[in-house]
C-alpha cells in the first residue's frame, strides 16, 4: 500500500534519514539496498514532514496505516492507567524487528504515545553480556534494558532519539557506567558515561 507513491520504501528512507548523523556508512549501505540514493532519502524525509503537516493527511496512527497498510499486530498495552493499543508493522531492512506506534485511549482520541523499533514477538533477543556485544543496530531499547538493569531511561536530542543511562563490564571486565543512543529505538552508538572517546568499540572489545 501506499499513497500517491509513498509506501514502505520512502518510509524506511525517512528512518535512515535520522540515523544518517550517528551510522553514516550503515545508512550508505541500507540505502543502496532499497535501490536508492542519498538525494532520495533526503526527499522521501522532505516529502514526508510535508505530509504530516498538511491539514488533509491522516492524524494519529491513521497517518502509518496510510503509508504502510493494515498493521501485522494490534494488541492491547497497559500503561500505567492508560489502556493503550500498540500497532505494529514488519520493515524488510530490520525483519527480526518492527515498526510500534503506541496509541493512547480511544477515549482521549488514541494520541501516539510512542514510535519506535522493537524486538518481534518470538524473535530472539541478542546475547549481550559486555559492552563489547553492543554494536550498532544489533539491539532495540528493550533489548538493552533487559540485559543491563536497572538502565534508566533518559530523554534524547531529539523527539526521534533515546537514551539510556546503564552499567556493563567492558571488555577488559570491569563494570563502567555507559550511555547508549538510540534512533527510533535501534542502538546507534554506546560511549562512556561522562564523555570519552565516541569510538567506544575499539576500546571495549
Amino acid at each position: 500500500m501506499a499513497i500517491n507513491g509513498f509506501g514502505v520504501g520512502e518510509f524506511q528512507l525517512v528512518l535512515l534519514r535520522r540515523m544518517a548523523d550517528f551510522q553514516p556508512g550503515l545508512v550508505e549501505d541500507a540505502v543502496r539496498r532499497l535501490g536508492a540514493d542519498r538525494a532520495s532519502m533526503r526527499a522521501a524525509n522532505k516529502r514526508w514532514q510535508a505530509m504530516v503537516r498538511a491539514p488533509r493527511f491522516p492524524r494519529g496512527g491513521g497517518r502509518y496505516g496510510a503509508v504502510l497498510g493494515p498493521a501485522e499486530a494490534s494488541v492491547p498495552r497497559r500503561i500505567g492507567d492508560l489502556a493503550c493499543t500498540a500497532r505494529q508493522w514488519a520493515l524488510p531492512l530490520w525483519p527480526s524487528l518492527r515498526f510500534e506506534v503506541l496509541l493512547g485511549p480511544a477515549e482521549i482520541g488514541a494520541p501516539v504515545l510512542n514510535e519506535w523499533l522493537v524486538r518481534a514477538a518470538g524473535s530472539p533477543r541478542p546475547e549481550l553480556r559486555t559492552v563489547a556485544d553492543l554494536a550498532p543496530w544489533s539491539c532495540v531499547v528493550e533489548d538493552v534494558g533487559a540485559a543491563f538493569p536497572p538502565a534508566v531511561p533518559r530523554e534524547g536530542s531529539a523527539p526521534t532519539r533515546f537514551r539510556l543511562d546503564f552499567e556493563a563490564p567492558d571488555g577488559a571486565g570491569p563494570v563502567r557506567p555507559w550511555v547508549a543512543d538510540f534512533t527510533w529505538g535501534l542502538l546507534q552508538e554506546v560511549r562512556p558515561a561522562g564523555g570519552g572517546n565516541r569510538e567506544w568499540a575499539s576500546d571495549a572489545r
